[in-house]
């Protein structure tokens, strides 16, 4: 008999569901709210009133394209966190209530765990090779900063973090110091393409063991640039381009030091990466010159599943599925959780 999972997104402002019929991705739809620009950063309270009116459509679309009903489904998997609590107690409660209504299991995700078992998924005519247990994952979000040890998928270390901000969340606030907008990450990838990132320098942290810092760096950057306006009030669209080449080499060399630390110290050669920056092109050229001089075998998501999205969930849902790794309805959504 196939085993058919749900999974459902809701951890931030991005409401998304997907279908896996035995490990294989049947779709993955992903519901944006563009409400937030206006205000340079997600509000909490209208994310969770988006995820009101997205959630019934974009599971109902996730359905009709996976060609499959709801009757069929074998467990529905759910964020449960962390994330922003409003945005998850949207999904958390639709989980629980499809999933009691079909007389289903229910499978509570971890939404870092997600993904970094993003790597896992698999779809019909695309296959993809997916890391060898065990290994390393780099996981970088507008949130988090982690390099993971990942021994099977149910059994995953912190070996390293970020002791303040996040290497996505350094590089938003710099771009809205310069007045670029929201999001920020994909403003800067697509200027820095463009600049020198030899062109300014700025504070690398020096942080014991695997840990990261970014908010060194996010001073620095603050500091330069008002000293650069004070002599030049045009110098942002002046130099913008290398401005945000020069950061974001900056932060793609501090990430990789600490990963290649950590892949020397551990003797592991499987090395993934995962979460929104994950997207970042100066981030996965670091990876593939680091597997060519390192002989490292690298595994570097699809764009697709980069951000949040609920492939990952459904996924990471199937594989606990496969041990009976369910939930009861009484377990509540969750804010702040470590992997």
């Amino acid at each position: 008999m196939d085993t058919i999972i749900l999974g459902i997104e809701s951890s931030c402002d991005d409401t998304s569901a997907a279908v896996i019929r035995n490990g294989v991705l049947l779709s993955n739809v992903v519901a944006g709210q563009a409400v937030h620009e206006a205000y340079g950063g997600v509000v909490p309270e209208l994310a969770s009133r988006a995820h009101q009116q997205n959630v019934v459509p974009v599971v109902h679309e996730a359905l009709r394209q996976a060609g499959v009903t709801k009757e069929q489904l074998s467990a529905v998997a759910f964020t449960r966190g962390p994330g922003l609590m409003g945005s998850l107690l949207v999904g958390v409660s639709f989980a629980k209530g499809l999933a009691r209504s079909l007389g289903i299991p229910m499978i509570d995700v971890n939404h870092l765990h997600g993904h970094v078992l993003a790597h896992f998924i698999q779809e019909k005519d695309a296959p993809r090779e997916s890391p060898r247990f065990p290994f390393l994952c780099l996981l970088v979000s507008g949130g988090n900063s982690q390099i993971v040890l990942v021994k099977a998928y149910n059994d995953m270390t912190i070996v390293g973090q970020t002791i303040d901000d996040a290497a996505g969340e350094a590089i938003d606030k710099c771009s809205k110091v310069m007045g670029l907008g929201y999001p920020g990450g994909p403003i800067i990838d697509r200027l820095a393409r463009q600049g020198n990132p030899k062109a300014y320098t700025f504070a690398k942290p020096h942080i014991a063991a695997y840990d990261y810092s970014f908010s060194g760096l996010k001073t620095s950057f603050l500091y330069s640039l008002r000293d650069w306006l004070k002599e030049d009030p045009d110098f942002v669209e002046h130099h913008k381009e290398d401005l945000a080449a020069s950061l974001e080499a900056t932060v793609v060399d501090i990430l990789m030091n600490k990963l290649r630390k950590a892949a020397k110290d551990l003797k592991i050669k499987e090395i993934a990466v995962a979460g929104g920056v994950s997207a970042n092109n100066g981030l996965r050229n670091a990876f593939r010159e680091h597997a060519k001089k390192y002989g490292w075998n690298i595994y570097i998501p699809p764009f697709g599943y980069t951000t949040d999205n609920a492939a990952m969930i459904a996924m990471t849902g199937y594989l606990k599925f496969q041990d009976k790794e369910f939930c009861s309805i009484d377990l509540p959504a969750y804010s702040r959780a470590i992997l």
